[in-house]
């Protein structure tokens, strides 16, 4: 039973950091990954296309709080290119609060596009993609004593999605990930990454984030991945952003193919639900009766307006006349 197990857990390896082949594009393309990998093909697959109309307001989802996400211990961490991504491994000292079990941090890594395009993320909010994406993979620690045993056992993951957008300056968090790239262009090559803290690579407010049941969005895809895609985005420079897109390659040697558009599309919801920890005013509302709502607000104010200046008009010529009939009486008392 020890034997069998391993021999899954070496299998899972192999598959998840590029030991088996499968590629993005081509004859072993996302679209036939489910001829080598049948839970590919199931019907509760990663990424989604989250519809922000459609989410449901959970008041129970409490803030994840990430702990030792400041200071990730001493020892560097190991960045590595595997041919299908940029990863960095994580200590076990990181961990998430506000889940249903203690999940432990086991490592992160990127998704981007080409040159050029301004999609690279695989999860899309309203069918807009951003230009990257970062997921931090954990592991749920007390009912499994491994990455690769979790990730085959339902919400044994669970995955932080940071949306990535280009902004007008550096991103000083993510720099110490991507001044190393050069350091391992080439497939299986490895680097070493002083420790930094990891927590400014996420947003600045977590309390606001989607939140359903998937899967890996590689190879094997076992659905077994509790998502958290948080609403706000982080923003690195467009420099930053080409050099991630221009650095890596998915070879070991020449010929050398650059490491690109390495993002699954969209998968069905099928019967799932998508549950958020916020109230959106989109959820509420569509574009047209927002716009339709802001009209008749300012209709609103202007009729106002309006019938405060005729009733201001009428007071004062109402005024006007009580002043004259005054004077007039006046008159009259004076010469009688």
């Amino acid at each position: 039973m020890m034997f069998f197990q391993i021999l899954l857990e070496v299998i899972w390896i192999l598959a998840v950091f590029g030991g088996q082949h499968w590629t993005y594009e081509g004859p072993h393309g996302q679209h036939h990954w489910s001829a080598s990998y049948p839970e590919c093909g199931s019907n509760a697959q990663s990424p989604i296309n989250i519809q922000t109309d459609s989410v449901i307001f959970d008041p129970e989802l409490p803030p994840l709080q990430p702990h030792g996400y400041e200071q990730p211990g001493t020892k560097p961490l190991e960045l590595h290119n595997n041919g299908h991504t940029v990863q960095l491994s994580l200590p076990p000292t990181m961990y998430l609060e506000g889940l249903p079990q203690k999940y432990v941090a086991a490592q992160l890594h990127l998704h981007w596009g080409q040159k050029r395009s301004p999609r690279g993320s695989e999860h899309q909010i309203n069918s807009q993609a951003t230009a990257a994406e970062l997921h931090i993979v954990h592991y749920d620690s007390d009912s499994y004593n491994s990455l690769s045993e979790a990730a085959q056992r339902p919400q044994g993951l669970a995955v932080l999605s940071i949306l990535i957008e280009v902004g007008e300056t550096k991103n000083p968090a993510y720099e110490h990930i991507l001044s190393h790239l050069h350091e391992i262009r080439y497939k299986d090559q490895y680097t070493s990454v002083p420790p930094f803290n990891v927590r400014e690579l996420l947003p600045p407010v977590l309390a606001h984030y989607f939140r359903y049941n998937g899967s890996l969005t590689t190879p094997p895809c076992y659905q077994s991945v509790l998502w958290t895609v948080f609403s706000r985005r982080a923003q690195i420079s467009m420099d930053q952003l080409e050099k991630l897109q221009e650095t890596l390659f998915s070879t070991e040697k020449e010929p050398s193919t650059l490491l690109v558009q390495n993002y699954r599309a969209p998968q069905p919801l099928n019967q799932r639900m998508v549950f958020a920890s916020f109230i959106q005013a989109e959820s509420l509302y569509t574009t047209g009766e927002m716009l339709s709502l802001g009209v008749g607000i300012l209709a609103g104010c202007l009729c106002l307006l309006l019938a405060a200046y005729f009733i201001a008009r009428k007071i004062r010529k109402k005024m006007s006349g009580n002043r004259k009939s005054v004077v007039f009486t006046s008159a009259q008392v004076t010469e009688a």
